[in-house]
């Protein structure tokens, strides 16, 4: 994970969300839905990660993505 993100930001990407493990595809897929309709109206880009964990509250769902780069 680390190699792969470094290369991206090093590459002129300004963040990336990557995961430490396999996570379900439907978890997956609210997530990465809520986090692109979310970045579109705040670019508070956690936002989205608080309304995947409403939906699917187990760890596992949710807990394996990481933010890496400008948080803002």
């Amino acid at each position: 994970m680390i190699g792969l993100s470094r290369s991206l930001i090093l590459a002129g990407t300004a963040s990336v969300v990557v995961s430490l493990w396999a996570v379900p595809d439907a978890a997956t897929a609210t997530l990465m839905t809520e986090f692109y309709q979310a970045l579109l109206k705040n670019p508070d880009k956690a936002e989205a990660m608080l309304i995947t964990l409403k939906q699917y509250p187990e760890p596992r769902d949710w807990a394996a993505f990481t933010l890496v780069g400008q948080g803002e």
